[in-house]
């Protein structure tokens, strides 16, 4: 999403003045000390200045800081005797150390979620790669939040191929969120990214999926007593259009806007979730729906639809699609962002993940 020029500067400037915050403290408890009378002893407030500053500023610049408020001290001490310049001076000085010592702390601690958040931008690469937006007639546009802001990603996944039996589409939801939950959508991802070019239907697919599953949740076993599995939705739409093919496992069913009129595609049997199909038997269900031109297959995980308001009020997914005018994939999936964030007040529950797919008209 594109942000305009105005409110970026205008955070800049914000946080330009919160940086300067320590000296403007500085500035204001030196002037107060001056103009007050030495009773009101404003001047052992000095030390808050280098304590402000080891929460924003490096080293040196902190101790520097202290220095300078050291020295203010000792000439107001000039200009008023008996202000107990020396228990203040000594103050000022622990304070600068200890500050010193917390900003040194503080700046290594940047250095190791800069370099977390590096490792987690490469495995979003790796689970969520970008993709065209075209597959001949096909459009797709997609949309990730994570819930976790610092990891970047959490347990949704999907990806897209286009094999010589059509845009196959895989969207899904590991159990759990945050990092702990990356590897098993990868070992998922990976799968799907190999057996969608060599399956020739969806549910030898779909088993290889559950397969892959299974083997990653073997090799790194989840904690506690819970068990590790994962929601799927696969989706096979041939190049030629006018159908789609959807086989379900356990996930919220796909929408399909058509002219105004939104329709939830429900599978006629539910098919098992991955990693489940020893337990209760891989009989998969494929189901074949209408997909003209012009028509629009919202496909999205669970995180979008339990989106809370304050008031606890799940996000009317259905509700808001109706609404929406005849738009293409990258503009609808904008203002859903956009509409998420607000009604949640920037606070997500849970992991987004959302594709929007539309078939063009010949014509386009």
């Amino acid at each position: 999403m594109i942000e305009s020029g105005r409110p970026r500067l205008r955070r800049h400037s914000r946080w330009g003045f919160v940086r300067l915050s320590p000296v403007i403290l500085t500035v204001v408890i030196a002037s107060l000390a001056y103009a007050t009378p030495p009773e009101m002893a404003f001047s052992r407030l000095l030390p808050a200045a280098p304590a402000l500053a080891a929460a924003m500023w490096p080293v040196l610049p902190t101790v520097l800081l202290g220095t300078v408020c050291l020295f203010l001290m000792i000439g107001l001490s000039i200009v008023f005797p008996g202000l107990g310049t020396w228990w203040t001076a000594a103050g000022i000085i622990a304070v600068t150390v200890a500050a010193a010592y917390g900003s040194h702390v503080r700046l290594q601690r940047e250095r190791t979620l800069f370099q977390v958040r590096l490792v987690a931008d490469a495995a979003q690469q790796v689970v969520l790669s970008p993709m065209p937006r075209r597959y001949g007639r096909v459009e797709i546009e997609s949309l990730y939040l994570a819930a976790e802001a610092e990891a970047r990603i959490g347990g949704d996944f999907y990806e897209v191929a286009d094999t010589r039996y059509g845009v196959r589409l895989l969207i899904g939801d590991v159990r759990g969120k945050g990092l702990p939950a990356v590897g098993a959508a990868a070992a998922i991802v990976n799968s799907f990214r190999e057996a969608a070019y060599g399956e020739a239907d969806l549910i030898s697919v779909a088993r290889r999926l559950d397969a892959s599953s299974t083997r990653y949740n073997a090799a790194f076993p989840p904690e506690g007593s819970m068990e590790r599995f994962a929601t799927a939705l696969l989706v096979e739409i041939p190049h030629e259009g006018r159908r789609v093919e959807i086989l379900n496992c356990g996930h919220p069913p796909p929408l399909l806007l058509n002219r105004g009129e939104l329709r939830a595609l429900e599978p006629t049997t539910p098919s098992p979730l991955l990693n489940l199909a020893e337990l209760i038997g891989d009989h998969y269900t494929v189901d074949t729906f209408d997909f003209g031109p012009g028509d629009l297959l919202f496909l999205y995980t669970d995180g979008i639809a339990e989106a809370r308001a304050r008031d606890g009020e799940f996000f009317p997914l259905a509700a808001w699609m109706r609404r929406q005018p005849p738009t293409q994939p990258h503009e609808l999936l904008a203002a859903l962002h956009h509409e998420l964030l607000a009604y949640s007040r920037g606070r997500l529950d849970d992991d987004i993940a959302a594709l929007a797919v539309r078939l063009r008209e010949p014509s386009e």
